[in-house]
């Protein structure tokens, strides 16, 4: 399995942005799509975005689309999610994860993912 780090979250104005980090150890960092979720206060863990293993293809919750990016660089063992326009709603605990080689589980299931960071608050004030 692979160890992840979050950093970069924040208290941060409505319209604001931030970019959240995921740095992986690990020498195998290209052999898993990678995701963000998101858990805020009182609610279920949410599918934020994924990206393949390649950065190929990325995959976004409606909420976020047009105003997040998820990318990674495979050389750096690092994704990346860049977050504008931010809303309140988006305060949460953000996670990235590392996703399961085989499975068949869909990419916005977190069951489908099996390595976790510990997770990095984003605080959106209006």
């Amino acid at each position: 399995q692979v160890q992840l780090v979050e950093s970069g979250g924040e208290l941060v104005q409505a319209g604001g942005s931030l970019r959240l980090s995921c740095a992986a150890s690990g020498r195998t960092f290209n052999s898993y799509a990678m995701g963000w979720f998101r858990q805020a206060p009182g609610k279920e863990r949410e599918f934020v975005a994924a990206i393949s293993r390649s950065g190929g293809s990325t995959y976004y919750a409606d909420s976020v689309k047009d105003r997040f990016t998820i990318s990674r660089d495979n050389a750096e063992n690092t994704a990346s999610l860049q977050m504008n326009s931010l809303k309140p709603e988006d305060t949460a605990v953000y996670y990235c994860a590392a996703r399961r080689i085989f499975t068949a589980q869909a990419i916005t299931d977190m069951a489908s993912y099996h390595s976790w960071g510990q997770g990095t608050q984003v605080t959106v004030s209006s």
